[in-house]
């Protein structure tokens, strides 16, 4: 029941990360998220440990536990690291999904459409992040699936930093334009599709003009 809680926990609180809710530097206090989420402090500490694990928070001995805030450094490996991984991905895909999986992947396309129209800002970021991880779900590797999440978590705490301003349409007329080219099983448009992709959303972010985030 404590790993179920603690599970929870981190994935709560990765989705407040996410969805721009927690800003990079906010302190995490143990004792507020104990009362929130109704348990121990032991179980939100074990929450923190893990979050740790990954990049999302920075704990600071006797200062305590931070949403992350990524350097410049970090965040051009974090798209170089997805732009190799989703490449392999991508023509792997492409290779062997099966039609159900392609008509899953086009309902999700549209579910981002609906969201990005109606100006569904939770909703959008959720589904434009999910868009990658997709595709590794759909083809039954777990692993891949988790690496891709947890880059994916790590790349919304770099835009919110970074980013000069949304670009979550173009995002998704992007995500659209790399289906259609996975529909037409085109591997190699598909792979170049997805690196421009990444490579734009890259460009977007502003590394010259960050300031840093107070703690």
């Amino acid at each position: 029941m404590d790993s179920t809680t603690t599970s929870f926990i981190v994935e709560s609180l990765t989705r407040a990360i996410v969805e721009h809710r927690l800003q990079p530097g906010a302190k995490l206090v143990e004792q507020k998220l104990a009362d929130q989420y109704g348990v121990s402090r032991t179980l939100v500490r074990q929450a923190l440990y893990r979050l740790s694990q990954n990049r999302l928070i920075k704990i600071e001995p006797a200062r305590g536990a931070f949403v992350g805030a990524p350097s410049t450094v970090e965040a051009r490996q974090v798209f170089e690291v997805r732009r190799m991984l989703e490449a392999g991905m991508v023509r792997a895909f492409v290779a062997t999904a099966k039609a159900a999986d392609i008509k899953v992947l086009q309902t999700h396309i549209a579910q981002e459409k609906l969201a990005v129209q109606g100006g569904d800002v939770p909703g959008r970021t959720e589904l434009l992040g999910d868009f990658h991880v997709r595709m590794a779900q759909l083809m039954h590797n777990d692993v891949l699936a988790q690496l891709l999440s947890d880059l994916i978590s790590r790349s919304a705490l770099i835009t919110l930093m970074y980013q000069t301003s949304t670009a979550a349409a173009h995002s998704h007329e992007e995500h659209a334009q790399i289906f259609k080219a996975i529909k037409a099983r085109d591997a190699e448009k598909a792979i170049a599709l997805m690196d421009a992709h990444l490579r734009h959303v890259e460009d977007a972010l502003n590394f010259s003009q960050h300031n840093a985030p107070q703690k």
